[in-house]
């Protein structure tokens, strides 16, 4: 038998949902199909992404959450609820208690947002974590002793970077630009250089297979398909890594920045710390080929990848259940948040 207890990263890329006691059993992208006439739910998770972009017009596909935070909460609500019954099964006896995953830049509004849907999905008591103590946590870091850590958590809206020590976060920044904004930043590229038209999934398909940060050795490239700009029809393209490069490059600058700032901001004797001990990355954009060799060059920090980095974040919330005692001074819960205001 496995616990009662949920871990939950609610990302706007992809949702992973942890059992205590059995390790992460779901991870399925955060999109949802309806049906708009009826109102109903017609797909969600993976089926729901393969209609991104290849709807009717009374169907359409959406991402509840945009940037790490809840854009539409009735999506919202009704996504979290599907995926805890898959998990669980329809019928389960008591409410669980669950964790779930927050950028660390949110604001209190959109902290209850995220404990309200998750109440109203089917939690019991709901307990809010950062995403980047949650990540250190799955990293493998021990982040209860005095000593500095850092970790860059880059996801599909936000990219979090926080200095870590005695359990809780001294230095943060929270920035807009991760694994969603690399793929508009390739879009427009090939819609001003190309002449071509591309959708988010040919855009992602190019960031995974020759997406890079760091100039290599050796030329990678590969075919796509999109709407020629000017003729209105359907083109083939060769496109390079170099052309990848030149697309990414401001949103890949915009991560070293933040990570630069914090750096500025960290305690001399923790910053002496993180460049002993290095920068950890985790979160599906720390996947993106160089990015690790171009923080290192602008910081002089050795930068390592986790070892799962897209499972850190859920692995790390599903962790936390064990030490809710010692993480709780630090999180918000429904019970906090819905003391009435005077």
């Amino acid at each position: 038998m496995f616990g009662n207890d949920i871990g939950i990263d609610l990302g706007t890329a992809s949702v992973l949902v942890y059992i205590k006691g059995k390790g992460i059993v779901l991870q399925e992208p955060s999109v949802v199909a309806i049906d708009e006439n009826t109102d109903n739910i017609l797909a969600v998770g993976s089926d729901a992404r393969k209609m991104l972009g290849r709807t009717p017009g009374n169907i359409v596909a959406i991402r509840p959450l945009k940037d790490g935070v809840i854009s539409d909460y009735d999506i919202t609500e009704r996504m979290l609820r599907y995926f805890i019954q898959k998990t669980y099964g329809r019928r389960f006896f008591f409410k669980p208690k669950i964790i779930v995953c927050v950028p660390s830049g949110v604001t209190d509004v959109e902290k209850r947002a995220f404990i309200d849907a998750t109440t109203e999905a089917g939690g019991g008591r709901t307990y809010l974590i950062e995403e980047p103590i949650a990540a250190a946590i799955g990293a493998g870091l021990d982040i209860t002793q005095p000593d500095g850590n850092m970790v860059l958590d880059i996801g599909g809206g936000t990219s979090d970077v926080a200095v870590i020590s005695l359990g809780g976060i001294v230095v943060s920044e929270s920035i807009k630009v991760a694994g969603d904004k690399f793929d508009e930043a390739i879009i427009k590229y090939m819609r001003k250089t190309k002449n071509i038209l591309i959708g988010e999934r040919t855009a992602e398909d190019l960031k995974i297979n020759i997406g890079g940060a760091y100039r290599k050795s050796g030329a990678t490239k590969m075919d796509c398909r999109g709407r020629d700009l000017i003729t209105g029809l359907p083109r083939t393209i060769t496109v390079t890594d170099e052309d990848m490069l030149e697309a990414l490059k401001e949103s890949v600058n915009a991560i070293a920045d933040a990570v630069h700032s914090v750096l500025e901001r960290t305690p001399p004797e923790l910053a002496a710390d993180i460049s002993t001990r290095g920068i950890v990355m985790t979160g599906g954009g720390a996947l993106l080929n160089g990015l690790n060799k171009l923080i290192e060059y602008r910081t002089g920090i050795p930068t390592y990848i986790a070892e799962n980095p897209v499972s850190c974040v859920a692995i790390g919330t599903g962790m936390s259940l064990n030490h809710i005692d010692v993480l709780e001074k630090s999180m918000m819960t429904n019970k906090k948040a819905r003391k009435p205001r005077r």
